[in-house]
C-alpha cells in the first residue's frame, strides 16, 4: 500500500520468582523473590493488503501471552536460557518465542512495574 512504516504494540503481564545464582555475594538478589513482570512486543512493517494493517494484532496478543503464559507462576531459573534471569536474558527469551512467527518485531521490553525497572531489546 504505502512505503510509510508504522509500529504497533501488544503487551502481557505475569508473576514469576527468580533469583541470580551469580549475584554479588550476600546481595539480596541470590535469594529467591518475585516480581510482576510486562513484557511489549512490538512489531514494524509497511501497511498489509487488504486490510491496510502491519499485522493482526490478535495474533500478536495471542502469540504474546502464551509466551507469557509458559513462565507465569512459576521459578524463572527453571527454564532453559534463564538460568540468570536478568531483564536482558527475559528479552532475548521473548525474542526467540516470537521472531519467527513475527519477522516485523522491533523491540521487547520487559519490566518490573512496581519497582519502575525496564529493559528493551532493539531488534
Amino acid at each position: 500500500m504505502t512505503d510509510t512504516l508504522f509500529e504497533i504494540t501488544k503487551a502481557a503481564a505475569f508473576d514469576a520468582a527468580h533469583f541470580l545464582p551469580a549475584g554479588p555475594q550476600n546481595s539480596p538478589y541470590r535469594r529467591m523473590h518475585g516480581h510482576s513482570f510486562r513484557v511489549e512486543a512490538t512489531l514494524r512493517g509497511p501497511q498489509q493488503a487488504p486490510v491496510g494493517w502491519v499485522e493482526d494484532l490478535g495474533d500478536l496478543d495471542a502469540a504474546l501471552k502464551a509466551a507469557a503464559a509458559e513462565l507465569d507462576h512459576g521459578l524463572l531459573n527453571e527454564h532453559p536460557g534463564l538460568e540468570s534471569p536478568t531483564l536482558e536474558h527475559l528479552c532475548l527469551h521473548f525474542a526467540r518465542k516470537l521472531k519467527s512467527r513475527f519477522p516485523g518485531l522491533a523491540r521487547i521490553t520487559v519490566s518490573r512495574p512496581t519497582i519502575g525497572e525496564s529493559c528493551t531489546l532493539a531488534l
